[in-house]
């Protein structure tokens, strides 16, 4: 293993922003970097990619580390395992999304309820084609585009209490046509 002031020295290096012992402080540490990602993560996959976040780190933060007489591996190793740690969090956070994604209620009609659906609105179009053009298109308008009773009105060129009454015997004889 590299001694601690070379690997000292390399760090302060990769803290001014060289490239070249950035390239000489992976040779010498990696190995073990990978080791300590693997272990927290035990996949290699996600070992791998929080290796190449852990070097990512240390280009960043090198200027941070000290020399306090504790091993720069420690230093190193500490990011290592931080950063595996995040991970594996996140991973169980994810994992337990999903595992609630099964539990939430799905609001949509069953396979009967939209047969139903499908025949009671066979049924309503079937009395709709029972009544006179202009009636049944009146109700659909007021009823399922909603327009306002005015606006009909106009529409169909008759007043405002003739339209109402119109809706009104129309909707009587739809609820008749439904109960048959």
């Amino acid at each position: 293993m590299t001694p601690r002031e070379d690997i000292e020295r390399l760090i302060a290096r990769v803290a001014l922003r060289d490239q070249s012992a950035f390239a000489a402080l992976y040779d010498v540490t990696s190995a073990k970097l990978f080791a300590v990602c693997l272990h927290v993560l035990d996949h290699r996959g996600e070992a791998e990619e929080t290796l190449q976040e852990v070097y990512v780190r240390i280009w960043h933060k090198a200027d941070s580390y000290a020399v306090t007489g504790h091993s720069p591996m420690t230093w190193l190793i500490t990011v290592a395992r931080n950063l595996a740690i995040d991970r594996l969090r996140k991973r169980k956070v994810a994992t337990v999304a999903i595992d609630e994604a099964g539990t939430v209620a799905d609001d949509r009609p069953g396979p009967e309820a939209s047969a139903i659906v499908r025949s009671e609105s066979s049924a309503i179009r079937a009395c709709l084609d029972e009544l006179e053009t202009d009636r049944a298109d009146a109700v659909k308008r007021a009823y399922l585009l909603g327009e306002t009773y005015k606006d009909l009105a106009r529409r169909y060129d008759v007043p405002l209490n003739t339209l109402r009454t119109w809706l009104r015997r129309s909707l009587m004889t739809l609820r008749e046509c439904l109960t048959r």
